[in-house]
């Protein structure tokens, strides 16, 4: 696969990983209550980062929002600063993809677009594991609460959202990955050639000059 197939596909996925991380923030069903060993089901609770919500047995469904910052607990905190880093970070990074991609008129020469482009790829990686650390962090809060025998409380499954954010965060990470590898050789090696050719232009100037001085040297010999 040549470097424009591959910055393309590299493309794709990202824009596919980051539309589908960032379409969880609003989704309500991060958790939703299990009705195992419940006889009667009269409501089903589920939730997200930033609201808890309701369904009665009637079809009505409440929504209330998470009023206090403070006193949510530290692992929705942690989730909230990992996802919304990360929805900023793969933005920077389809930003800097635009600029980076050899298919597109703006960036410079070959060299700077490919720095461009390495560069979008680290976002979305990163962004990629930032929001990975998110869902698992939340899901494992999840399940470490759904097998604990000393809780009592309502106990959640994983809702589709995680599942959905899980995916988008994969994606995300494969095209970095795949950016960073396409990239690389002429964003880094060109430029010790570079480097090189340099180094052999003076080493031969340095030679040149040699001879000269002892091509002279031998003249002036000659004539005495």
């Amino acid at each position: 696969m040549n470097q424009n197939a591959c910055e393309i596909a590299a493309f794709l996925l990202c824009i596919a990983g980051w539309v589908l991380t960032t379409s969880t923030l609003p989704t309500e069903f991060w958790q939703v209550s299990t009705i195992t060993d419940i006889v009667i089901v009269t409501a089903n609770f589920y939730s997200n980062l930033w609201k808890m919500c309701v369904h009665d047995s009637t079809g009505v469904s409440d929504c209330k929002d998470f009023e206090s910052l403070l006193a949510l607990p530290v692992h929705i905190q942690v989730c909230r600063a990992f996802l919304i880093t990360s929805v900023i970070l793969c933005f920077l990074g389809v930003i800097l993809a635009l600029v980076g991609m050899k298919c597109t008129k703006i960036g410079g020469s070959d060299i700077t677009k490919a720095k461009f482009a390495f560069t979008a790829g680290i976002h979305f990686i990163v962004g990629g594991l930032l929001s990975m650390s998110c869902f698992s962090l939340y899901a494992n809060r999840i399940t470490s609460e759904f097998y604990d025998a000393k809780f009592y409380q309502t106990k959640f499954e994983l809702g589709a959202g995680l599942f959905i954010g899980w995916a988008g965060s994969l994606l995300c990470i494969v095209g970095g990955i795949l950016y960073c590898i396409a990239t690389s050789k002429v964003a880094f090696q060109k430029k010790r050639k570079g480097y090189i050719n340099k180094g052999t232009a003076i080493t031969n100037e340095i030679v040149t000059s040699t001879t000269q001085s002892k091509s002279k040297q031998f003249d002036r010999a000659a004539y005495i």
